[in-house]
Order: structure tokens, then C-alpha cells, then sequence
């Protein structure tokens, strides 16, 4: 059961005309139900505010008002995939990423097992298409997997912004099968469209708007029937003589007929009449007829009766019943001045799964394979090279860093990687259609943290053992020798590689783009290194040597003593001009990425 009650939005509507016509909103106190078992339509012309009251509904806009979905609203709602399901324009999901890749990402988002991704792929008639990629499907595909991504959570109402529209009759006729199969298995279905037809055809319920207000509250028969209403569509050059006969004729013949002339002057619509008559009227006649059609007529919307609201697909009510009683109780704010409580936008929430969401999101697309390869043959090539000279330290050939670059491949690949975790959402966000952002959620950035993290650790790993099996094979064993500083070395490619990823990953996060990501990662050695080398050095810096045991003493703790090496190694990384550096570049974006996602609560 949907109840929508008082919907207002704070938005004005645009009117075409110059002259002062106050500040209409586009939803303006909209109050109706959805009753389960039922197909609804929201019946409005284009600018009618539909698509508004959808979007006030899943308080993706601000406004007045409140939404139930059986008896709760959508903020109060634990689960939200297994409540609504919405289906607002395109698939918002990357268009190199495959269907399947698509809904297995998000069945980490909803917390639905890995199977149901195949499962809806066979329901939504998709099932050999399963590695089609999004880009390439037509819309017919692109609508049926969109409603595969609705239908993710098994959701109980079904919310849809003019589903069939573009749609071939055929591909119409199966959205419109599903929606009633939906609506039959116990489902709340609410779809909008601006096609008197299409609603006859569609729903069994049908809730009439004109400018953001309601008019018409009806069962399907009742709409068919106050709504719709059979015509004979006629063009002729002498349309107004033809229309005075007919009308003549039918006064004779004591038939309801009514003739109405459209703009132009050439056609007319003819109601009460029939092909045969109209045709032999101006046969008789001797007027030439150029088009003489049965046509199904649409009455405006202010012609159809308020008072023929009823409840879902029920019975209707009688005669005179106020339209905004379809929703008990609906206007007793109105009737004592209260407005209705304010709808606040509030942010999407996390994947309930997201690390195996971040994982599936990331290497569900050819991007990170690619940028991968590419690092590792660009590091095999300069180690190749590096090492020709023999004046190169090895662990600089190892990490293919030369003196030239500002950072070595794997350190540039890492942060792109971490800057595409959050700028490809931005512009892809599968996880809030219409919300303009990802959510910032702890457990989703710790998420992200950790597989950027990680994956640019396997990617430093990598380099180093390809670079060394290339340097072995092209120049013999004897260039590998291992250091005796191998720990700190390691410690010190592995933070160089993952403050890297991270930075890309903040700054990505913060100002919503990949190339915010990738200037960040350039920022480090180009403006952030020369800065860190202007501080006081020599004499006047203070030696940290002992450190590990005076921590020891003060935290009454007793460690292996192979932990104080590994401190130590993080100290003299922190230390090097890069590495204080990237620390510092890493404490700053942290806290702007903490100050922009507080002032983000606030303004929400």
C-alpha cells in the first residue's frame, strides 16, 4: 500500500508566459493512494509534475509532505531494495560494465545473494545477453534491465517514470504483462505517463494530474468512461460544410452527435457517429473526404468528474466524494491550517556488502586490467633500461624510477586507480539514481580504503617480481642481490604505492571528479616534496633514534624486537621528502574529506 499525502514541492513551476503569475510549485498538495494488487497510473500532460511527485515520494527532492509504503516512510525503512524498487530514466550503471557485472555489483549493494543477478536476467527475458555490455543494448534491453535492477531486492511497490515510453508495441506489451504479474503476486505498482491510452490500457487505477494538482482519482472503468470517448476523425477541404450536414442530420434523425472542429480548419472529430454515417453524409453530398478514421478521443482533464475518486482498483465511490478523501484522513491537516511535514533529501545509504560491492565495482570493467598492464609493461621497460647503465640503484631499477619521472608507474597507476573508486561513481552512481553523489558512509569509504589498498599493494608486488624475472632473463642473476635494508625498502614502495592510491581516492572524493584524483597524486612530488625540502634540516632537526623502545616503556608493552625494525622502517619513510610528503598531502585531504562530508550532513 503507497499512501502519498500533501506532497508540495518547493520548487516554482516555470510558466511560458512573461506576466506574473505567482509562485506555483510543481506539486502542488498532491494527496492519493496505490493499493496493493493493483496497477496504478499517474496521468498527467508533459510539465504536469509527475516525475516531481516521484521524486518527492523517494525524498530525492526537497518539499512538504510524507509517503507511506505500508504504513512506513522511506527514511524509516531498514531495507530499502526489498521495499521500493525505481525505475527513473536509463540504467545508471557504467556502459562498459556487462548486465550480469551490473546486477551482480548490486546485489552487494541490496545484500542479495550473487544468484539472483542470473535469476532476474532469465525473468526480464536477458538471460543470453548476461555479457552485453550497457552501452551496446538498445532501449528495449536498457528498460528491461533497469527493471531487473528495480525488481533486485524482490521489492513490494514498484515505482516507474513512464516506463513504456519509445518502446516498440511489442517490448510495450511485456513491460506492461510484468507490471500486472507484479501487481497480481500482492505488488503496489505506480508508473506515470502522459498517454490517456496507455493508462486505460495499462492500470486499473488511474490518478489524474494537471499542474502539480489532483483532478481525478478513478478506478479503470470509470476513467474509460469519463476519460476516453470514441470519435470519427475526418479531413476534408470543405470540413465546415461537411460538419453543419452532420450535425444537421443528426437533429433530424434525433442522434447525440457532436461535431467539433480542430485548428487548422480541415479536420474534424465527430463524436457519437460512425465511419459508414459520416461517409455517406458527404457522399450524398458530393464532398471529397481525404481521412475518415475510428480514433479513441481524449477529453482535457478538467472535463473528467473530481468526483468519481475511488479506492485502488475497488469498486467506485459514489458520486460527489471528494477526491482528497481517497487517502483517510488526508485533509484534516489541510482543514485546520497545519502544513504537512517537510520532506528533507536525504543522502543514499551504503551498500549493506561493501567490500564485496567495492571489488565487483572495480574489476567489473575493463579499466583497471587495462591500467594494470599498462603499468606493469611500462615498469619492465624502464627497469630493462635502467639497469643497462649499471649506475642505477637497484631498488630504483626494481621500481622502474627513474630520476627523471616525478613518481615511478605503479605509484601513477595506483592513484588513478584509487581516483577512479570515487570519480567513476560520480558519474555512474549505481547506488543513488537522481542523487548526484555517492554516499559518503563510513563503511563504504573504509571499504574503497582497503581494496585501493590492497590492490595497489598486488600491484607493487607485481612490478618488483616482473622486473626482477625481466632483469634476470635479459642480464643474468648477478644484478639481483637482495639489500640489507630490504624490510625498510619494502615498507617504503608499499606506502609509496598506497599513499598514492589513497590520495587519489580522497581528493576524487572530495571534489567529485577522477582528474582532482590524479592532480592530487601529481601534486605530491611536483609541489609538496620541494616545500617538505625547504624545512630546517641538519643540526637544527631532532634525531627520532630510540624511538620503538621509549614507546615501549611508555605504553608498558613488550613487542618482538623484528616490530622495531618495522617501526623504524615506517619512521625513515615518513622521514623521506616523498614520504612526508604524501603523509601530509594524505592528513590534508582527510580532513577536507571529513569537512565536506559534515557540512554535507548539515545542509541535508
Amino acid at each position: 500500500m503507497l499512501q502519498a499525502i500533501g506532497l508540495t514541492s518547493t520548487r516554482p513551476r516555470r510558466h511560458a508566459s512573461t506576466r506574473p503569475r505567482g509562485h506555483a510549485p510543481v506539486v502542488d498538495d498532491l494527496t492519493f493512494d496505490a493499493g496493493p494488487g493493483c496497477v496504478t497510473a499517474l496521468l498527467g500532460a508533459p510539465g504536469s509534475g509527475k516525475t516531481a511527485a516521484l521524486r518527492l515520494m523517494l525524498e530525492l527532492d526537497p518539499g512538504r509532505g510524507i509517503t507511506y509504503f505500508r504504513g512506513r516512510p522511506l527514511h524509516s525503512v531498514p531495507r530499502p531494495a526489498g521495499e521500493v524498487g525505481v525505475v527513473l530514466g536509463d540504467v545508471p550503471g557504467h556502459p562498459a560494465r556487462t548486465a550480469r557485472g551490473q546486477l551482480r555489483m548490486l546485489c552487494a549493494a541490496a545484500g542479495a545473494p550473487v544468484s539472483r543477478a542470473d535469476d532476474l536476467l532469465d525473468m526480464v527475458g536477458l538471460d543470453g545477453l548476461g555479457d552485453q555490455r550497457i552501452g551496446a543494448l538498445s532501449l528495449a534491453m536498457d528498460r528491461r534491465l533497469a527493471l531487473a535492477c528495480a525488481l533486485l531486492g524482490d521489492p513490494h511497490t514498484l515505482l516507474l517514470d513512464d516506463p513504456v515510453e519509445g518502446l516498440a508495441p511489442r517490448d510495450a506489451d511485456w513491460l506492461r504483462g510484468m507490471l500486472r504479474s507484479h501487481a497480481e503476486g500482492g505488488g503496489t505498482v505506480l508508473f506515470t505517463t502522459s498517454n490517456p491510452k496507455e493508462a486505460a490500457r495499462t492500470a486499473g487505477h488511474v490518478v489524474t494530474i494537471d499542474a502539480g494538482r489532483l483532478v481525478a482519482n478513478q478506478d479503470g472503468a470509470a476513467f474509460s468512461r469519463t476519460r476516453l470517448r470514441p470519435r470519427v476523425a475526418v479531413r476534408s477541404p470543405h470540413a465546415a460544410r461537411l460538419a453543419a450536414l452532420v450535425s444537421r442530420e443528426a437533429r433530424a434523425a434525433r442522434r447525440s452527435v457532436e461535431v467539433v472542429a480542430e485548428a487548422d480548419g480541415s479536420r474534424l472529430s465527430v463524436y457519437g457517429s460512425s465511419c459508414a454515417e459520416v461517409g455517406d453524409t458527404a457522399f450524398r453530398h458530393g464532398l471529397p473526404v481525404h481521412q475518415l478514421a475510428d480514433e479513441v478521443g481524449d477529453t482535457a482533464p478538467a472535463g473528467v468528474a473530481a468526483g468519481s475518486a475511488a479506492q485502488s482498483c475497488g469498486p467506485p465511490a459514489e458520486p460527489g466524494a471528494d477526491a482528497s478523501r481517497a487517502v483517510p484522513g488526508s485533509g484534516a491537516a489541510a482543514t485546520r491550517g497545519e502544513l504537512p511535514p517537510p520532506i528533507r533529501r536525504r543522502p543514499a545509504r551504503g551498500p549493506l556488502r561493501p567490500v564485496r560491492y567495492e571489488l565487483r565495482r572495480l574489476f567489473g570493467v575493463r579499466t583497471t586490467t587495462v591500467v594494470m598492464a599498462v603499468v606493469l609493461a611500462a615498469s619492465v621497460g624502464l627497469s630493462v633500461l635502467l639497469a643497462r647503465d649499471g649506475r642505477t640503484p637497484l631498488p630504483d631499477v626494481l621500481a622502474a624510477w627513474p630520476s627523471l619521472l616525478p613518481l615511478p608507474p605503479a605509484a601513477l597507476g595506483a592513484g588513478l586507480l584509487g581516483a577512479l573508486s570515487f570519480g567513476d561513481e560520480f558519474r555512474y552512481p549505481a547506488l543513488a539514481a537522481g542523487r548526484g553523489a555517492v554516499p559518503r558512509r563510513l563503511g563504504l569509504l573504509l571499504a574503497k580504503l582497503a581494496v585501493s589498498g590492497g590492490v595497489a599493494l598486488l600491484l607493487a608486488l607485481v612490478v618488483v617480481l616482473t622486473s626482477a624475472e625481466s632483469l634476470r632473463v635479459v642480464y643474468g642473476g648477478d644484478l639481483l642481490r637482495v639489500p640489507a635494508n630490504a624490510v625498510s625498502l619494502a615498507v617504503s614502495w608499499s606506502g609509496l604505492t598506497v599513499g598514492c592510491a589513497w590520495a587519489g581516492l580522497l581528493a576524487a572524493g572530495i571534489f567529485r571528479v577522477t582528474a582532482a584524483g590524479i592532480a592530487a597524486v601529481l601534486a605530491v612530488p611536483v609541489l609538496v616534496v620541494p616545500l617538505v625540502e625547504r624545512m630546517p634540516k641538519g643540526s637544527t632537526v631532532r634525531s627520532v633514534t630510540g624511538l620503538p623502545g621509549r614507546l615501549r616503556e611508555l605504553a608498558w608493552l613488550q613487542w618482538p624486537q623484528e616490530a622495531d625494525r618495522w617501526l623504524l622502517a615506517v619512521v625513515r619513510l615518513v622521514a623521506h621528502p616523498v614520504g612526508a610528503a604524501l603523509a601530509l598531502s594524505l592528513s590534508v585531504l582527510i580532513c577536507a574529506y571529513l569537512f565536506t562530508g559534515l557540512r554535507g550532513k548539515v545542509r541535508w
